[in-house]
Order: structure tokens, then sequence, then C-alpha cells
């Protein structure tokens, strides 16, 4: 059996029964981590192009673009919802994969389980199952073997997956989707190969999501892929892609992100608020550093968000100055900022031997900094939201707060929150129900209308 009929006979035959409790609460709080990330950059240019474009690609149908009256095909709303959900680099990671798989993973599942009226326990199951899928695919890679590590050249097989349960294919056709979705997934470039690493192109995500849907769309159709894709035990190592599958969940070993910038770089950025002292002028500050967070872009005077994002000297230089909400997201006003610029100029940034090892399963810094008192350390092995360092629900939910507040505004974002929370017991109908302005307004309006007769 190719390990891809192994991956799509687990993920069409796991009874959803077999997915426990705290599987089911990690999804709910990764999903609600998502939507924030989603209102975040909702209307970044990342998020307005693809919107843009997925109306007139795609075309309407009856799958949601959260937090706008837009209802798009499954392909359109995923894309959409993919784009926005990753465009300010604030979405949930995974160390063993060293990518993304809930800004994929979730606005497939989402889309396709609205528009086939799938049941809350089909959605939640899709979810779980396409983490899985993804994730194992990504963590399977030897280091040695890797390109790029951006996450569209593996989340499609975990929206495949995902879709592929939602339309309750066949094991035999969800292994064509899966491979399908692997073979025609977007190729990215490597990285170190272009120094427009913040460009709106980023992690390739929004397409690897519209290849898994097709593939499973086509394997429903009786489209074939290629099922020996994931053979290749010099490429992908079967143990990690196969072994102890249903006995534990992979989407409950993912981080969270605290702050609007590539994850490498958020140990330095914990410990660069750990040690600053408001208002004392900054005289040096070096973050060392494990190798592949060298091969970054780094601009010292970015141009975009996105290229801010992929700046060790840029984010680490704004949270010296203005703290950890300067990052929560990042004002577009910051890129033109003196301060900000200079002191970007004058990091040194530096790989340590302390750290070499360290990547993908961690992304360890250190910094030193003089403040006029001689220099001071702090090591972060573990930054906020890590599995060994995690955010609570009520840090997730804080961040939701601040970070979408240009997208939602207070009174819905009360209304968002309880339909985050209460999708263990209720379902996905009040969130996408309250996701929807238009919606939400008349429900609003009704409810106002009902309190007048009543009273």
């Amino acid at each position: 059996m190719h390990t891809i009929e192994e991956l799509a006979a687990f993920v069409a035959g796991c009874p959803a029964a077999d997915i426990g409790g705290q599987a089911r609460e990690a999804a709910s709080l990764l999903l609600a981590d998502l939507m924030a990330a989603t209102a975040a950059g909702l209307h970044s240019p990342l998020a307005t192009a693809a919107r843009e474009a997925a109306v007139d690609l795609y075309g309407t149908g009856p799958a949601a673009v959260w937090l706008t009256d837009i209802n798009l095909s499954p392909a359109g709303a995923a894309m959409a919802n993919a784009a926005a959900a990753s465009a300010l680099d604030i979405d949930d990671g995974h160390r063993g994969a060293a990518g993304h798989a809930g800004a994929g993973v979730i606005p497939a599942a989402l889309a396709v389980g609205q528009a086939s009226g799938s049941s809350d326990e089909q959605i939640m199951s899709a979810i779980v199952l396409g983490y899985d899928v993804a994730l194992r695919v990504a963590s399977s890679r030897p280091t040695s073997t890797i390109d790029t590590y951006s996450s569209g050249r593996w989340v499609g097989y975990g929206a495949a997956a995902a879709a592929g349960r939602l339309l309750g294919l066949t094991a035999g056709q969800l292994a064509n989707a899966m491979a399908i979705a692997g073979a025609e997934g977007p190729i990215s470039f490597p990285t170190g190969s272009s120094k427009y690493q913040g460009t709106t192109v980023k992690e390739a995500i929004p397409p690897a999501v519209t290849a898994g849907l097709t593939g499973a769309y086509r394997a429903r159709a009786g489209a074939t892929g290629p099922l020996d894709l994931l053979d290749r035990p010099s490429h992908f190592d079967r143990e990690v892609l196969t072994g102890g599958l249903g006995q534990s969940w992979w989407l409950q070993q993912c981080y969270l992100k605290p702050y609007a910038c590539c994850r490498y770089m958020h140990a330095a950025i914990d410990a660069v608020v750990q040690l600053h002292q408001p208002g004392k002028a900054i005289r040096s500050l070096r973050i060392e550093t494990f190798p592949q967070g060298l091969r970054l872009s780094n601009a010292r005077t970015p141009k975009s968000l996105e290229a801010g994002q992929y700046s060790f000297y840029f984010s680490c230089a704004l949270a010296a100055l203005y703290g950890p909400s300067a990052l929560q997201p990042v004002d577009p006003d910051r890129l033109q900022d003196p301060d900000v610029l200079d002191l970007a100029g004058h990091i040194e940034l530096v790989a340590h031997e302390d750290f070499a090892g360290s990547f993908p399963g961690g992304t360890p810094c250190r910094v030193i900094i003089d403040q006029g008192e001689g220099p001071q350390t702090a090591t972060v092995l573990h930054p906020l939201g890590d599995v060994a360092n995690p955010m609570s629900r009520e840090q997730v939910k804080e961040k939701f707060r601040r970070i979408g507040a240009a997208s939602v505004d207070s009174g819905w974002l009360n209304d968002i929150l309880p339909a985050l929370d209460g999708i263990l017991d209720h379902g996905f109908g009040p969130l996408f129900s309250v996701l929807n302005p238009r919606q939400y307004n008349l429900n609003k309006r009704n409810i106002m209308l009902i309190k007048e007769v009543a009273q």
C-alpha cells in the first residue's frame, strides 16, 4: 500500500467518536485564533487582492468570505479566507512542520462544510484530520531535503483530506485527491532564491488551498493522481507520515503567535521586551539565533508589512522602542519611523553555535542589550505561544480584541467571541451567522424589534 493510500484510508475511515475532547478543544482554540488573524489581515493588500480575484474568478456560491457580505464557491471562499488568515503572519504554526497548517485546513473545511450542509461533528472531524495529514507530511521531510519552508508546499494535502472527508470520498478517491493536491500544488520559490520574501506571495497558502479543494472535487469525479508521491524514503519518513495514526492528534502540538511577524524571531522579541527599560537609550543590541534565521530576507528598511514580517532587524527594533503591542499588529506607518529604522540599522544579528541544531524543533534566541549600564543578556528557548509556553484561551481572546479592532467593532466582537467559545456545545451555525455582517445586523434589528414589542 502506498503511503498516501494508508493516510487516506485512515482519514476516510476514522470514526468521529475516536477524536477525543482534548483534540476538539484544541481545534476550537485554533479556530478562535485563526479568526483573530483573519480579522487583523482582512484589509491588508494581500487579502484585499485575493478577495477581489476570488470574486472575479470563482463566482458566487454558498460559502462565506468571513467578516464580509460576500458568498462564493467553496474554492473562492476558502482561497479568500486563507489569504486574510495568513496575511499578517500571526496564524498558528507547528515546529516540526516549520509552517502553518490552520490557514489552509480551516478555510477549506469551513467552506466545504458550509457548502455541503455538513454536520458540526463532520466539520470538526475534518479540521482535526486535515491538520493531522498536513502536519505529518510537512514534518516527515528530512531537513537536508527541504529547499523551501513555504507552507504552500504541503498544506494542500491537509486541505484535500479535510474536503474529501466532508464530501464522503472513499479511501481510494481520497488518496487520489491528496495525490492531485500534492502534484499540482504551488511550487513556490526556494528559500534564498529571491530577496523579495516580503511580497504577497508569502507562504503560498491560498493557491495550495485551491489545489487541495480541486483535488478533492476532481477525485470525486473520477480523476487520479500519482499515488506514490510520498513513497521516497530519502524525502519522506514513512514512520512520521503513518506511525501512530489516531493515537494522538498533531494539532495539539501547534503553537500560537502573539506577534505579527515570522515565528523565527518571536524568542528574540520576548527577550527584547524582557530586557528593555522604557525611556533608556539603546547603545547596542545583539541577537544570537539559529542559522536558518539568517536565511530570511531581513531587510533593515522594509518597504512593506510583508517584508517587515521577515526582518529580525525591523521587528526587534519595533519591539524595543514601542513594546510588544507595536507588533499586534504592525502599523504600516512604522515602516517610515526614523527611530525604528535607525535602531534596525545598528542591530547585530548572528548565528550562534549554541542554537545550531535547534531548528525546526525550536526557534531559540539570545539577546544582549546595552542601555547605558553595561550588557544585559536574556535567552528565550520557548517563546510565548509554544507548547511549552502556551497561550490561554483568554490570551487568544485578548489577541482578537487587539489585532481585530480595525475590522471588528467591540459590539460585533462581543458576539463573535461567544460564538467561538460555544463551538463545542452549539456548533458552527451561530458562528456562520455572526461572521456575516448583513445577517448579523439583521439579527440585531430583529432582536431589538422583539424587545420593543415585548415592552
